[in-house]
């Protein structure tokens, strides 16, 4: 993140009154990549561990199905074209515009539609197919 904040500061006389939120969240995006370049042999990510921190409240049952859900679902993504994955994280999780998502990853914003279209349509196929051959 410092980083990407020393850039952006670096940078700042190209910024040209956009969104700066978008602006921002590119330089990130693309230091972040930069970085996993250099680091590529190492191992790049710390699993979360949610029993290290619970919630407190739901009961163990409602936990069981709450992880169980959360591995289908991050399975799913996993199995996601890596373009997708990102296009899908940015607009759901991120909260991006169309537009900022094409400006970040920089495709036109019909394709951004079209593509973020794709992802949700092939996360859901893969969600029911898993249920559904659950259920059998």
């Amino acid at each position: 993140m410092q980083e990407a904040m020393l850039r952006a500061y670096r940078f700042f006389d190209r910024f040209q009154g956009q969104d700066a939120r978008a602006w921002l969240l590119q330089i990130v995006r693309n230091t972040c990549y930069s970085w996993l370049k250099k680091r590529r042999s190492f191992e790049l990510v710390t699993e979360f561990d949610e029993e290290l921190h619970p919630r407190p409240g739901p009961t163990p049952e409602t936990v069981t199905a709450q992880k169980q859900e959360q591995c289908r679902v991050k399975q799913a993504l996993e199995l996601l074209p890596a373009r997708f994955r990102e296009i899908l994280l940015l607009r759901e999780l991120e909260g991006c515009s169309y537009k900022e998502i094409a400006d970040m990853v920089g495709i036109p914003t019909g394709t951004v539609m079209s593509t973020l279209f794709r992802a949700r349509e092939r996360l859901q196929r893969s969600l029911t197919t898993h249920a559904a051959a659950k259920e059998a």
